[in-house]
């Protein structure tokens, strides 16, 4: 296990694909930092970065993919489709194209289930459009040449089910990206996407800023054990619990200290500690979206 090479580590999507398992993201990274933060993390080894046109900061990761240096084939850059954007999906995702740059992305998601109406301030959902009807656009994104998968965020069980049941949903999500630590593990919908064949991305792992997970007592006494920081320890934890991890840094020390994956690892035991771990807390609630999508079922 030791000898594994996390760093150039890929899982396989239900696309014949593969997404690597170790990825930047730039939520809440300002438009003035994330530049060069994709470029330092390319740098330093990074193959994946994933943002969204809802972080308002696609045209800034877009430049730091060119000032990299590192050649685009090389690089898996996941967007996102806006709330607002719902009954625009091509027009959307033809945006974000020209946000970051780039002749196509890699992966193409719904970012929430939630069809709001623009202009509502964020506070109206579409009487006669949901998630399904998005489904069915995002569907003909594929073979455009424009996005090599498609998926969603965000999405539940509950969701899941009715989309994956509705006659028009023709092709499985690849992704499902959900927010994944040990205080929100979600253990019933991760098992439920791998039995639907639907890789799991997760995002804020080590528990957004300031997290309480930082003094979480099994987990430093695991990083001082190890000789590891805890933030290492928490993303070596998603990583063999097999989903794809998502650490968020501005700053080039960090993000190559949350690239250091390599040649070490975490036993059964150890992993079974983490998972033994009781605290519960969401970074990314759903109060401020018009419709609710988290209904406590996943666990």
């Amino acid at each position: 296990m030791a000898e594994t090479k996390n760093t150039t580590k890929t899982f396989p999507l239900n696309t014949g694909h593969s997404i690597p398992a170790i990825g930047l993201g730039t939520w809440q990274s300002s438009p003035g930092d994330v530049t060069s933060a994709v470029s330092a993390a390319l740098k330093a080894g990074y193959r994946h970065i994933d943002t969204a046109f809802g972080y308002g900061n696609e045209r800034e990761v877009g430049e730091g993919i060119r000032l990299s240096g590192v050649p685009r084939d090389q690089i898996w850059v996941t967007t996102k489709l806006d709330n607002t954007w719902h009954k625009r999906v091509s027009e959307a995702l033809d945006k974000s194209l020209e946000n970051l740059g780039l002749e196509y992305v890699d992966l193409y998601l719904v970012h929430w289930p939630s069809s709001t109406e623009p202009g509502s301030d964020g506070k109206k959902h579409y009487e006669d459009w949901d998630f399904v009807d998005t489904w069915r656009e995002m569907q003909k994104l594929v073979g455009s040449g424009k996005v090599r998968a498609i998926g969603v965020s965000n999405f539940g069980i509950r969701n899941l089910e009715r989309l994956l049941g509705d006659p028009s949903c023709k092709i499985v999500p690849a992704v499902n990206q959900i927010e994944l630590h040990p205080a929100n593990p979600s253990p019933k919908l991760v098992a439920y996407c791998s039995e639907k064949g639907i890789h799991c991305s997760g995002y804020s792992p080590l528990g957004s800023t300031g997290s309480l997970l930082n003094k979480n007592p099994t987990l430093t006494a695991l990083a001082k054990e190890k000789n590891r920081s805890v933030q290492q320890v928490l993303l070596m934890w998603g990583l063999q619990k097999g989903w794809s991890v998502l650490p968020k840094s501005v700053t080039p020390e960090r993000i190559e200290a949350n690239f250091d994956l390599d040649g070490w690892s975490l036993t059964e035991e150890e992993v079974a500690k983490i998972d033994a771990i009781k605290d519960r807390f969401k970074i990314c609630g759903d109060r401020w979206l018009p419709v609710k999508v988290f209904f406590g079922d996943d666990e």
